[in-house]
């Protein structure tokens, strides 16, 4: 990885599991980072053991992604701190929900998540600084050089990535479980992971048609199967068909996609494309990932949603 001195980041669920693995990388490597999280004790409690880890300090930014209101008010603290931000590691996600449970605004809670939430908040940044630069690159200094070390390419190219995970093979799209009633319910929590990580591979496609002409980079990630906490709402059943079906690797190795694709220039040249283990351009994911007619749907979907939290 090159030196990240002066690269401002924003790592969503960074206080735990691989959100605070990556955080630590980057700090390692010398970034600005912000840890995007619900839980302000958790979340600092993670930045302290980080600090000691690494020497370096994160910074808190209050993010519940399952309320929108809460999703805007991050993305103006933020920019009210920063005047640029050249990574957004969209990495928080949930998975085994109680179907019982529902955003604040009335989405499936892994769905809305996962999906509707990082989408508002990827739109409120990506929206405030074209507002502000008129034009990417967001930000236009020369290139950073650091003797005897690989020049970060950051300056030329803010990045976008999605965190998406192997269940993006399984389900399609459908349309009336993103919000709660009988064919969610019917469904059942598993489709609506499943469903969600495919619409982060979609939605990072579509980020990066939309906007690559203006140098964003935006990439969707196959982590692996990893050891975190993320099943924690599971059954003991699930948990147990899980340990049966996978070989969970540590997030030491987990995270080494993800950085690579927001932080190494070869993912330069494959804007829009997804990203598996480790560091390596997928064959397609479903097809559905590249039928521009769904992709074009789920934005338009997704920009009625939360249209009056964007404005």
């Amino acid at each position: 990885m090159p030196d990240l001195t002066g690269q401002v980041m924003i790592v969503t669920g960074g206080n735990a599991g691989l959100g605070k693995e990556t955080v630590r990388v980057l700090l390692e490597h010398n970034a600005k980072v912000y840890i995007g999280a619900r839980d302000e004790k958790k979340a600092r409690a993670a930045i302290e053991e980080l600090r000691e880890q690494t020497g370096n300090e994160a910074f808190f930014l209050e993010l519940n992604l399952a309320n929108l209101a809460s999703v805007r008010k991050s993305a103006e603290e933020f920019l009210s701190k920063e005047k640029e931000l050249h990574v957004l590691f969209n990495n928080a996600g949930v998975t085994c929900m109680p179907l019982d449970w529902v955003t604040d605004d009335g989405y499936d809670m892994t769905f809305g998540t996962n999906v509707v939430g990082e989408s508002v908040f990827d739109c409120l940044w990506r929206t405030a600084f074209n507002l502000r630069c008129r034009a990417f690159p967001l930000h236009k200094a020369p290139a950073p050089h650091y003797p005897g070390k690989q020049s970060t390419t950051h300056d030329k190219h803010p990045r976008v990535i999605w965190l998406s995970s192997l269940a993006a093979y399984i389900s399609p799209l459908c349309w009336d479980t993103f919000k709660d009633g009988p064919a969610r319910r019917k469904a059942g929590t598993h489709s609506t992971y499943q469903q969600s990580k495919l619409a982060n591979v979609i939605l990072a496609r579509q980020c990066a048609k939309r906007f690559g002409h203006q140098s964003l980079v935006s990439l969707s990630v196959n982590p692996g199967t990893v050891q975190t906490d993320i099943m924690k709402h599971a059954t003991d059943k699930d948990k147990k068909v899980s340990s049966l079906l996978y070989n969970f690797w540590p997030v030491e190795t987990g995270v080494l996609t993800s950085l690579w694709a927001g932080t190494m220039p070869e993912p330069i040249k494959h804007n829009g494309e997804f990203v598996v283990p480790w560091g390596r351009i997928s064959d397609p994911c479903r097809p559905e990932a590249y039928d521009d007619k769904i992709g074009n749907r789920l934005w338009d979907w997704l920009e009625l949603e939360v249209e009056p939290f964007t404005k």
